[in-house]
């Protein structure tokens, strides 16, 4: 199938973009590596009057440490994450969920905005930013404005930017100490999107006891959903006092509105991402204990 006709729009810097946001209104639509658009375009299961495409704003792209974290462009590809020394010194639990995306064809045009701002409630790197309390930088006519990742995702391809704000970056933490990272996750195909995962981060003091946890879920609900009760279950308890099943059990027991479809029912997902959290946890809190 062919798009729908829609007029092309490429504007030369992120001012103008922003501009263009307020004189198309409702009728726009922001075009970055358009992994996830082109296809709904193409099917027509979306439809626009103007296709704003930013792929080739320099300001958009880099990664680089600023101020205690790491800040990504919005506009740098998944393949940039995957192949950056930076990111894997850095914020290992990104790089560790890159390789999950789609194949490599896919990740040298998608982008890490286009996948964030995208929302895809199965998507891996919506779950990383939840689980590291990664902040984002928009930007409007009106000025900046920095959204953090748990207000970001609202619903189903979903999230808190305002028509006219365009996504320009991704500020992640960078953790420190005897730290650990594990993302894990079922498909049916490697490269398609989650039937369930889990992506984790451990910090373990010098007792071997849990200092910080992050647990985020991802295919389990209309959003990434944060593992909070898991995390302070864990928190100020031994690696060997905490039986990893019975975490990841926790971790499930309050989801209340997770899918049902053709990849299996929600009790399906339910133990699979129960799974996938006592998979992901053991991985990251062996590597937080081997230093």
């Amino acid at each position: 199938m062919k798009p729908a006709p829609f007029e092309y729009h490429r504007p030369a810097t992120v001012g103008e973009a922003a501009e263009m946001l307020v004189a198309l209104g409702d009728d726009a639509k922001v075009l970055a590596g358009g992994q996830s658009l082109v296809p709904l375009l193409s099917m027509r299961l979306a439809v626009v009057s103007h296709l704003i495409d930013i792929g080739r704003l320099d300001d958009l792209t880099g990664i680089e440490r600023r101020d205690g974290a790491l800040w990504v462009g919005a506009g740098t590809t998944e393949a940039a994450v995957g192949s950056s020394a930076e990111v894997a010194s850095a914020v290992p639990l990104l790089a560790a969920a890159t390789p999950f995306i789609g194949h490599l064809q896919i990740r040298n045009r998608g982008t890490v905005g286009g996948s964030i701002a995208h929302a895809d409630p199965a998507a891996e790197y919506p779950a990383v930013a939840l689980a590291l309390d990664a902040e984002m930088e928009a930007v409007s006519h009106r000025g900046p404005r920095i959204i953090p990742a748990a207000d970001f995702f609202t619903g189903l391809w979903s999230t808190a930017l305002d028509q006219d704000e365009l996504l320009v970056g991704i500020r992640l933490p960078v953790w420190t100490g005897r730290s650990g990272f594990a993302v894990r996750e079922i498909a049916r195909r490697h490269g398609d999107f989650a039937i369930a995962g889990a992506a984790v981060g451990v910090e373990l003091d010098a007792d071997d006891r849990v200092r910080r946890s992050a647990i985020a879920l991802f295919g389990l609900g209309s959003t990434p959903l944060r593992a909070t009760a898991a995390e302070l279950e864990a928190r100020g308890r031994t690696v060997a006092e905490i039986s990893a099943d019975e975490l990841g059990r926790l971790a499930v027991t309050d989801l209340d509105s997770v899918p049902s479809d053709m990849h299996g029912p929600a009790t399906y997902r339910t133990r699979v991402g129960a799974a996938m959290v006592a998979r992901a946890w053991t991985a990251a809190s062996n590597e937080a204990g081997n230093g």
